[in-house]
């Protein structure tokens, strides 16, 4: 059985290679052929994928371990790295005969997905249901053979798992930050979606979904709010520590032009440097403290409580928040050399900024949330909790 610390070795040896791709994931607006052929053949990318199916059957933490090291190297590749490895996990949450279509050619899959149904009309046909609209942000869909797709049923919010042929790409991926995770739109047209394809989201929310009866490990006996938006924060972590990795390096070498005085000497770069690296610290920190307890809770067949659920969700909007300041506050001391497209600082910026807008980091929904639980106020149909 390979264990987590060989998986982050394996990361770890890959970050030069990240870091030299970096620039072409950008123009390419996808992740690199080398680096995704790179990610199979090391497996990381089944880490968390049930062992029936070819995977590891690690508890999905190792995923966000494995993408904060790839964020030291690129955001876009650590990004769409914990979407498909994590995918591969929730996938694992379906009835037993979506699994084995999925995995039926290869244990090497990929997925992307969509969530919002703004845009879509699901309808209950006889066997399952029949899917038409318009999805966006499906990071990695290029290289994915399947994607899954939020549709409203009867009875709530359904996860879709389609296959390629049900559905088209459309290239909308032009943005300031993430650029190398192709996050496009997917289009469906009345496609039919088998019923054993479609699984509650309130099921794996609350931990019951058919994939627990199939494989009845501490993966799928996690409420899902609880863990997978550490899927989106950890490489927020990883770019965090990129910027503070190359702003220590360069500064290093920077001289002020009037004094000629070594910028690293200065006691402002110092306290700069401390407050930042204290922040990424404590995120991580944070994250791996979440995860011990989740995943402690599982193996002993117990459930989080609505407080402790609540500050979860708190602290993963709390670390992308620490993040933030550190990488803006090393962003400010950069200089003018930090403005350049040659300069990594800037595209960790981009990056971290792009990255801390998905709807599943905002800090302000999430601590307003363990706000109105620590005072007992009801909340409002929260499907995250």
């Amino acid at each position: 059985m390979t264990k987590p610390e060989e998986l982050a070795r394996r990361a770890a040896q890959l970050i030069p290679a990240l870091r030299e791709r970096a620039t072409r994931a950008e123009e390419l607006r996808r992740i690199p052929k080398e680096t995704v052929d790179d990610l199979h053949a090391t497996g990381l990318l089944r880490a968390a994928q049930p062992r029936r199916f070819g995977g590891m059957g690690l508890d999905l933490d190792v995923v966000f371990q494995i993408a904060t090291e790839f964020g030291r190297g690129c955001g876009s590749t650590a990004w769409t790295y914990s979407v498909w490895a994590s995918h591969n996990w929730l996938v694992g949450t379906f009835p037993e005969q979506a699994q084995r279509e999925y995995w039926a050619n290869s244990a090497n899959v990929l997925s992307s997905s969509s969530f919002n149904t703004s845009h879509s009309k699901l309808t209950a046909t006889v066997g399952g249901y029949k899917l038409s609209g318009h999805w966006r942000f499906a990071s990695g869909c290029d290289e994915a053979s399947w994607v899954m797709l939020g549709g409203i049923g009867p009875e709530g919010l359904l996860y879709l798992l389609i296959p390629k042929s049900d559905y088209v790409i459309e290239d909308t991926w032009y943005v300031s930050g993430l650029r190398g995770t192709g996050s496009k739109d997917i289009v469906v047209e009345d496609a039919f979606i088998p019923e054993y394809r479609a699984v509650l989201e309130t099921d794996i929310q609350e931990a019951r979904s058919p994939g627990r009866r199939v494989h009845d490990t501490a993966n799928y006996r996690v409420p899902m709010g609880s863990i997978l938006p550490y899927t989106l924060a950890s490489p927020i972590i990883g770019m965090a520590q990129g910027t503070i990795d190359e702003f220590e390096n360069y500064t290093r070498q920077r001289v002020f032009a009037r004094s000629g005085q070594k910028m690293g000497e200065f006691t402002t770069i110092h306290v700069r440097l401390a407050e930042s690296e204290a922040e990424v610290r404590a995120a991580q920190l944070i994250m791996l403290e979440d995860c011990k307890e989740l995943f402690g809770l599982g193996r002993r067949g117990e459930t989080p409580t609505l407080d402790d659920r609540a500050r979860y969700r708190r602290d993963q909007a709390y670390v992308v928040k620490l993040c933030i300041r550190a990488v803006n506050r090393l962003f400010e001391a950069g200089g003018g050399y930090a403005l350049f497209d040659s300069s990594p600082l800037q595209r960790f910026h981009r990056d971290a900024h792009a990255a801390s807008h998905h709807s599943s980091l905002s800090w302000d929904v999430a601590a307003e949330e363990y706000g109105q639980v620590r005072m007992g106020i009801q909340l409002p149909n929260s499907t995250m909790i």
